[in-house]
C-alpha cells in the first residue's frame, strides 16, 4: 500500500516541474547563415555611423559657439535681447517661443492625427483606405515654404475672428490672456487685424499641418498591427466597434500615440522656413501666444545668419546647440517612454 500510495505522490511532483521547466533556445554564433552575419553587422555598422554623426554635430556646434559662451556665460540662458555686437544676447525668449510653438502644434496635431489614423485603420471602407494613405504621405512631402505661404497669404488673416473668440471666452486662461496695449477694444470687430497676425497660435497652427502627417502615419502602422483574434474575441463578448477599438487597439497602439507624439514633437522644434514666414519675432518672453510676436531658434539663425560678424555667428551657433540639444533630450526621452509602453503589452497581459 505504501507503494501504491508513493506512486501518484511522486507523479504529481514531477509534472508541475517537467511544465514550468523554461524552454531555451540556443543558437551558436557559428551555426547562423551568412545572410544574418551580414544583416547584424549593417544593423550594427548603421548604429555607429549615426551615433559618429551626430556626435560630430554636436562637437561642431560646441567648437563654433566656444567664443560666444565664454563671453556671455550663464546670462546666455536668461537674457531676453539679441544684440551679440554689444554683447547682449541669449536665448530666454527664442527657446520659450520654440517650446510654446511646438506645444501648441502637438495641441491641434495629436486629436488630429489619432482621429484620421483611427478612421483609415478600423472605420474607411476597404476601397477609400489606400486612397487616404497616398494622400497622407503625400501630406508628409509637401514643402514647408507652401504652408508658409498658405499661413501668411490665408490663415493669418481669416483666423482673426477666431482669435477674437478665443479671447474674449477664454481669456481666463494665462496663454489665451490678450491685453492690447495700444488702447483699442480688442472685442470689437471693426479694429485693427494687426495685433492678432504674427502671432505664436499662428505659427503653431502652420506647423501642426505639417507634423499631423508624421505622427499618422506612425499610428496607423502601430494601429493596424494590433492581433485579429483580439478584435474577433472582442466582437465574440458582445463589444460594439468603439468598444473594441477602445480596448483593443488603443491599448496595443500606445507606444504608437506616443512616438508618433513625441516625433512631431522633436521636428515642430526645428520647424524653420514656415515660422520665419508667418511670425513676427520678438526677443521677449511672451505671456500669451494669441496676440502678436513669438520667436523661435530656427527662426532666429534664419533671420540673422546672412548678415553676421563673425562673433554673431557664433552666437547663432550656440542658440543652435541649444536647440540640438533640446531635441536629443525630447527624442530620448521618447525612446524611454516608448520603450514602457510597447504596443501590445496591455493586450497580451
Amino acid at each position: 500500500m505504501s507503494g501504491l500510495a508513493a506512486g501518484p505522490a511522486a507523479t504529481t511532483v514531477v509534472v508541475p516541474e517537467t511544465a514550468a521547466a523554461p524552454e531555451v533556445r540556443v543558437r551558436p554564433a557559428h551555426v547562423r547563415p551568412p545572410a544574418d552575419r551580414l544583416f547584424r553587422g549593417a544593423a550594427r555598422g548603421s548604429g555607429f555611423v549615426v551615433l559618429t554623426m551626430m556626435t560630430m554635430v554636436g562637437l561642431f556646434l560646441a567648437l563654433r559657439a566656444q567664443s560666444a559662451l565664454a563671453a556671455d556665460g550663464s546670462k546666455f540662458l536668461t537674457t531676453q535681447a539679441w544684440d551679440p555686437e554689444s554683447h547682449d544676447f541669449g536665448i530666454a525668449g527664442v527657446l520659450t517661443g520654440s517650446v510654446l510653438i511646438a506645444l501648441t502644434a502637438i495641441f491641434f496635431a495629436l486629436p488630429l492625427a489619432l482621429g484620421t489614423s483611427l478612421f483609415i485603420s478600423e472605420y474607411a471602407p476597404v476601397k477609400m483606405k489606400k486612397a487616404l494613405i497616398a494622400v497622407v504621405d503625400l501630406m508628409a512631402a509637401i514643402p514647408s515654404v507652401v504652408f508658409g505661404l498658405w499661413g501668411f497669404f490665408f490663415f493669418e488673416h481669416s483666423s482673426v475672428g477666431v482669435t477674437r473668440w478665443i479671447s474674449k471666452y477664454l481669456g481666463w486662461v494665462p496663454l489665451l490672456h490678450l491685453r492690447v496695449d495700444t488702447g483699442e477694444d480688442s472685442a470689437n470687430p471693426l479694429a485693427s487685424t494687426s495685433y492678432y497676425t504674427g502671432s505664436t497660435f499662428i505659427a503653431g497652427v502652420v506647423v501642426a499641418l505639417m507634423v499631423t502627417p508624421i505622427a499618422c502615419s506612425v499610428m496607423r502602422e502601430a494601429f493596424s498591427q494590433a492581433p485579429l483574434g483580439e478584435r474577433e474575441g472582442a466582437y465574440a463578448l458582445g463589444a460594439t466597434r468603439w468598444g473594441m477599438v477602445r480596448n483593443v487597439v488603443l491599448p496595443f497602439g500606445r507606444g504608437g500615440i506616443i512616438g508618433g507624439t513625441m516625433l512631431g514633437l522633436g521636428r515642430a522644434l526645428g520647424e524653420t522656413i514656415a515660422v520665419y514666414m508667418v511670425i513676427s519675432m520678438t526677443f521677449k518672453i511672451q505671456g500669451h501666444i494669441l496676440g502678436k510676436g513669438g520667436s523661435s531658434v530656427s527662426s532666429l539663425i534664419a533671420q540673422r545668419y546672412g548678415a553676421s560678424s563673425s562673433f554673431a555667428i557664433s552666437a547663432l551657433m550656440a542658440a543652435g546647440l541649444a536647440l540640438f540639444l533640446m531635441t536629443l533630450v525630447v527624442n530620448f526621452g521618447a525612446s524611454m517612454i516608448v520603450a514602457r509602453s510597447r504596443s501590445g503589452a496591455e493586450s497580451e497581459a
